[in-house]
């Protein structure tokens, strides 16, 4: 492996907010903390001149320190909106791979990690469509028909194009996630009702596969496993609160279904 060292306090700058903004996006990506830890610890680590490199990542934010001629820096960053965005994770990942055991320069890290924040993501429409096709199948796979398959789609279909529409005001996830299993559920009655559908729970399972915090409650485990308790246990909660809006979702349009209103 390559070492370089760092020259001035204006390339320690560069270093320390490069490792931060590494961080932030594999973090806000949906990236486990040990992998966040890790990853910003080997590209301070790759400076010869840089000792005692610590990070400390929880769920919504980045704690990174080292030493630099005899003094200590430490710097934070508060982490907002964490979505789910695999393909950066991977692009990160490859990066700092190749900062490590390259001569990259800061600035040239510091432009890749620009231009990896800001490529292009999926379209709405895109989206709409993947979650609903995944929606139906999952619709199919537990033993839902041809009708049930077409309800599930095209409910899912309008009600991510809703939440699409609603994560523009930044809703917190319980917010968002009782909408979601809401609306869902409200469309799935109505499909039944009017003859589309066939078996309203199979609908309705199928149409809030895509709400169901799958990834938040693998990071979980991960973490906890890999020793970061605090990190697994904010997760843990957040996946705990998730499921929750979703079943209080469901819950209210079905006991006022059951009740006849429909």
């Amino acid at each position: 492996m390559n070492h370089f060292t760092i020259k001035s306090k204006y390339e320690l700058k560069k270093l320390m907010k490069l490792a931060i903004s590494t961080g932030e996006t594999l973090l806000k990506n949906g990236a486990e903390a040990y992998r966040v830890e890790d990853t910003m610890e080997r590209i301070c680590n790759s400076r010869d001149n840089i000792f005692n490199v610590n990070s400390f990542v929880t769920q919504t934010g980045i704690f990174l320190t080292f030493e630099y001629e005899n003094e200590s820096y430490v710097d934070f960053k508060r982490v907002r909106n964490v979505t789910i965005n695999l393909k950066r994770i991977s692009e990160v990942n490859k990066f700092s791979r190749k900062f490590v055991c390259t001569n990259l320069s800061l600035d040239d890290g510091l432009k890749i990690m620009e231009n990896i924040n800001n490529m292009k993501v999926y379209s709405k429409m895109h989206k709409a469509i993947s979650g609903a096709a995944s929606a139906a199948f999952f619709t199919l796979m537990f033993g839902g028909n041809f009708r049930d398959f077409l309800s599930s789609f095209i409910v899912s279909y309008i009600v991510i194009l809703i939440l699409n529409v609603t994560n523009e005001f930044k809703l917190t996830f319980f917010i968002d996630n009782f909408l979601g299993a809401f609306l869902a559920s409200i469309f799935a009655a109505i499909s039944v009702e009017i003859g589309l559908g066939a078996n309203l729970d199979k609908i309705i399972i199928g149409s809030i596969m895509y709400l169901v915090p799958g990834v938040a409650i693998t990071n979980a485990i991960r973490d906890t496993m890999s020793g970061d308790s605090l990190s697994g246990l904010s997760k843990g909660m957040e996946a705990i609160f998730s499921a929750l809006a979703i079943a209080f979702g469901v819950g209210v349009v079905l006991s006022v279904y059951m009740g006849g209103i429909f």
